[in-house]
């Protein structure tokens, strides 16, 4: 979401998405449901959150660094947010980027009224752009690359909101799902690939947009439809829904590792249940890497599916042989190297009793730098398990993410590194095996991976970026003029 590289949680070794999105439009109790709603894509991003309300006059404006129950804790903030339309945010800050400026949904005054925007994504060619309205006197308050959006917005030359909104994502790549309010609508899309998710319900007469379909159940909306890639969606105070293609119908792209870990289990992701995705994954890993083992263990929480789908594929008996912690917050002051290293034991313990003596299978939904991986191995080692054998319920990640996703550069990943011998000594485990590209392709429904045509956004796993990547090449250029890895570029 934000301009700058973005950076990993405490541990160094979990890809997150960066934010979710919420809207609604045409309840009384707008704030209240979007609140309520942003409560439910709280996994989503815990750093910040805002919500933007409309009363028929003017935007009021709620943000605050923490989670949602912290920044909207009683019900006399939520009446600071009147009106029957509001959009909320949560996000994950990145490196150079925290603090309230960078909160969303922004808000600005343009010239013909009011306009706020809600962003879940990421611009690729944000810095290209914004050095190019810098140039020609614009003024940013912040470093996120939402903004651009707002920027390209108020120097269209185009008569109308929806012609300039329109003209100013002609200008981006990348990837974005947009939830924006003006004082007459409500207007919400996805980019022309599809690669964030976004998705339509109804309360009532009321509209709703979200990331996931998790915050429809949560806030009683019944679900609709998905936004379509490239479509925008726009709707009027009066409930009149329009529906516009202005960039075709290119073959969609959604990001696929929305399936192995970002949504949750309970959502649902392309028409099908995210939790019976991951399940099949499990059964695909079971039957491409067999092994004899005796105690499937996943590794809370986001193996769990995958570890029950490998427990009825081998027939190997599933146990909760690490416990995780509920109760552990992000640790923004590390004291020594010694307590950042017991994060992992702080979050997760082994249940000695159920692994010494046995040979384990531990299933992961993703290796990233390694480093967690290494640690959980040991954790069962010495809670007495004979053997410990690494299965990954995703193909290696190799690659980084431009769209919205906080994978580190690619030389601090893992895979790119090391072959699939070295990445088994390293994390110190008997074997280590991850699901195939197209066993990944036959869980989300699919017979393999079109390469030609490849179905889903899986750059972090193939390198086969969808969009061009502008502000990347620039910064090779950079580099290469000042003779320095790209990693290293301010």
């Amino acid at each position: 979401m934000n301009i700058t590289h973005p950076f990993l949680d405490s541990d160094g070794d979990k890809l997150r998405e960066e934010c979710g999105i919420f809207g609604v439009i045409g309840s009384p109790e707008a704030a209240a449901i979007t609140a309520l709603g942003l409560h439910a894509l709280q996994h989503r991003g815990q750093e910040a959150c805002g919500i933007v309300s409309w009363d028929g006059h003017e935007f009021f404006a709620r943000r605050g660094l923490g989670h949602v129950a912290q920044v909207f804790a009683d019900q006399t903030i939520i009446n600071e947010l009147p009106g029957h339309m509001a959009s909320g945010h949560v996000r994950y800050s990145t490196t150079g980027g925290q603090g309230l400026r960078n909160v969303q949904p922004l808000h600005a005054d343009l010239a013909r009224g009011g306009f706020s925007i809600a962003h879940n994504g990421n611009i690729s060619n944000a810095m290209h752009l914004k050095q190019e309205l810098v140039d020609k006197g614009a003024i940013f308050q912040s470093t996120s690359d939402t903004e651009v959006i707002i920027h390209l917005i108020a120097t269209s030359r185009y008569p109308t909101l929806l012609d300039r909104f329109v003209d100013a994502l002609r200008m981006v790549e990348g990837a974005y799902s947009l939830i924006c309010q003006t004082p007459k609508r409500m207007i919400a899309c996805r980019d022309p690939l599809g690669i964030r998710p976004l998705v339509m319900g109804k309360i009532g007469d009321a509209t709703v947009f979200a990331s996931e379909t998790v915050a429809l159940d949560v806030v009683g909306a019944q679900f609709v439809r998905e936004i379509e890639p490239g479509e925008i969606v726009e709707v009027r105070q009066d409930g009149r829904l329009s529906s516009h293609r202005p960039f075709g119908r290119p073959s969609p792209r959604p990001c696929i590792f929305e399936h192995v870990y970002f949504s949750r289990p309970d959502s649902v992701s392309g028409g099908q249940s995210v939790y019976e995705v991951r399940r099949k994954i499990g059964i695909e890993l079971a039957r491409e890497a067999p092994v004899e083992a005796d105690l499937v263990v996943p590794v809370p929480d986001s193996g769990v599916p995958a570890a029950i789908g490998f427990a009825q594929e081998s027939g190997i008996p599933f146990g909760l042989g690490i416990i995780r912690s509920h109760y552990v917050g992000r640790t923004f002051i590390q004291p020594s190297d010694g307590a950042r290293h017991a994060d992992v034991k702080r979050k997760h313990n082994a249940n000695r009793a159920l692994v010494e003596g046995k040979r384990i299978v531990l299933i992961d939904d993703s290796i990233v730098r390694g480093t967690t991986s290494m640690k959980i191995v040991q954790m069962m080692r010495d809670a007495g398990a004979k053997e410990v054998h690494f299965r990954v319920a995703s193909p290696p990640t190799n690659n980084s993410c431009f769209y919205g996703v906080d994978t580190p550069e690619r030389h601090k990943l893992l895979a790119a590194r090391m072959d699939l011998q070295e990445m088994t000594k390293f994390i110190v485990a008997d074997s280590l095996a991850f699901v195939s590209i197209d066993g990944l392709y036959r869980a989300v429904g699919e017979n393999g991976r079109n390469a030609a045509c490849p179905q889903h956004c899986d750059a972090c796993f193939t390198g086969d970026y969808p969009t061009k990547l502008t502000d990347l090449a620039d910064r090779a250029a950079e580099a290469d003029q000042l003779n320095l890895p790209v990693g290293k570029v301010a």
